[in-house]
């Protein structure tokens, strides 16, 4: 963490620091993964570490899209020595967040990632509990950097987050190390029908899931509803007896 503060601190007092993380931003949010290998390619022999500590940066500083440096790793190191590295990298960043998540709580974490982005988070976990990191892996349309913050919040266990992620994050590192692998200039309408494949698939995977919850909670009201007529027969038939006893009484 106290490479964190460091880093912080170096940010808002150096400008050259603060300029060269502008930069980074930038190339991010073009979604113009070839820029994006160019500027990792620069570094030569370092180019792989670079990659490793690019990816912890989108990371940490979320919601920057990660995908971007996948491509460009599998289109400059290959698509399956690619895929190791951006999945290995994107563990590390995981762990980043969720030990910063936990060591400096909620009030820095909405300050890094923002407020409205925690509270969505926060209510997928309610609503999918333990299982909410495997599913949001899925999920190509949730910020996962969210979700490891917000996972350091809970009291989930590092090691149960961690095997979540590797999971939940194995597939998707995949087939986009593969296609990173192939991109060129014209596979720009492949890339867009593979997000759209990936979204339909984690739709259906999130609807199956919502499916049985819903059927869990049909079942519980189903059990709830047979106690109750159960209850209530049982007590007319209470007050049938006694009703008898006091005419017997009478008589």
């Amino acid at each position: 963490m106290v490479v964190v503060l460091a880093a912080a601190v170096a940010y808002f007092a150096l400008p050259s620091v603060n300029t060269f993380v502008n930069e980074l931003c930038r190339r991010f949010s073009t979604g113009d993964f070839a820029e994006m290998r160019d500027f990792v390619a620069s570094y030569g022999a370092w180019a792989a570490a670079v990659s490793f500590a690019l990816m912890i940066f989108q990371s940490v500083a979320a919601p920057l899209p990660a995908f971007i440096l996948t491509f460009a790793n599998a289109n400059l190191f290959g698509w399956w020595q690619g895929a190791i590295l951006s999945w290995t990298s994107a563990m590390a960043g995981a762990a980043v967040c969720f030990w910063i998540a936990r060591a400096l709580g909620r009030e820095a974490v909405e300050r890094l990632c923002s407020k409205t982005g925690l509270a969505t988070i926060e209510r997928f976990f309610e609503r999918h509990g333990d299982q909410s990191v495997l599913i949001a892996r899925l999920l190509p349309f949730v910020s996962f950097d969210f979700v490891s913050y917000f996972a350091g919040l809970t009291s989930m266990s590092f090691k149960g987050f961690m095997v979540a992620t590797g999971i939940g994050q194995l597939p998707a590192t995949i087939v986009y190390s593969y296609v990173g692998g192939m991109l060129t200039g014209g596979a720009k309408m492949l890339v867009t029908a593979l997000f759209i494949l990936f979204a339909l698939a984690a739709l259906a995977v999130l609807a199956r899931q919502l499916y049985r919850e819903h059927v869990s909670h049909g079942k519980e009201g189903g059990e709830d509803a047979c106690c109750a007529a159960c209850c209530a027969s049982e007590l007319d038939g209470q007050c049938a007896d006694d009703a008898a006893s006091a005419v017997e009484g009478k008589c």
